[in-house]
């Protein structure tokens, strides 16, 4: 692939072939796999987790996609929520009960750094393993991040891998903190000012 990639808005009816192009692309993700060691379990519970934490995008017109689903970032603009219900089910269901409470834990950290005014949130970015290290990622969160400018907002994330701050602090994310409980890995939450 030599051309600059395509990136769009993604249809609704891309949902469900979207959300498994994020779970491929979390198959090596520390946080992820902690949550969800089993491979055999991985795939299902991903898919319904995903959809339930960043699904809500294709709703609003906040998930882009680049190409024909090599990559794609789930953004929730401001008053837009992940589905917590779905999420606590998702986890309850599939995961080692012995790590239940701890997640929740991390949860429930993750809530405390999430800013209280308005802001843009992107809960999932992530490229199939096989289309990595062509500037997907760096495109997708450019042209999110043109969005959120002209909303003259701040934008918040959460790496759940820290090979990844990088990109993130090329885009204008800071580190604001570190969310580890137990045997967590670490989560690092982001924050980017809003620009005028």
């Amino acid at each position: 692939m030599n051309e600059l990639p395509r990136i769009r808005t993604a249809e609704p009816h891309e949902r469900a072939s979207l959300i498994a192009t994020a779970v491929l692309g979390f198959v090596a993700d520390p946080m992820v796999r902690w949550t969800v060691p089993d491979a055999s379990t991985y795939i299902e519970a991903m898919s319904e987790f995903f959809d339930a934490f960043g699904g809500r995008a294709f709703e609003n017109g906040s998930a882009w996609v680049a190409n024909d689903g090599q990559a794609l970032a789930m953004w929730l603009p401001p008053g837009i929520e992940p589905d917590g219900e779905r999420m606590v089910e998702s986890i309850t269901s599939r995961s080692d009960p012995d790590k239940v409470e701890e997640i929740f834990t991390v949860l429930g950290l993750m809530e405390q750094f999430h800013p209280k005014e308005d802001c843009w949130y992107l809960p999932v970015i992530g490229a199939d393993p096989a289309y990595t290290g062509l500037g997907l990622g760096g495109m997708l969160m450019k042209t999110a991040l043109e969005r959120v400018d002209r909303d003259r907002l701040p934008a918040y994330l959460e790496s759940s891998n820290p090979r990844n701050v990088s990109l993130y602090e090329r885009h204008g994310f800071s580190v604001i903190g570190e969310i580890q409980h137990g045997s967590s890995p670490v989560m690092i939450p982001m924050l980017r000012p809003a620009r005028t």
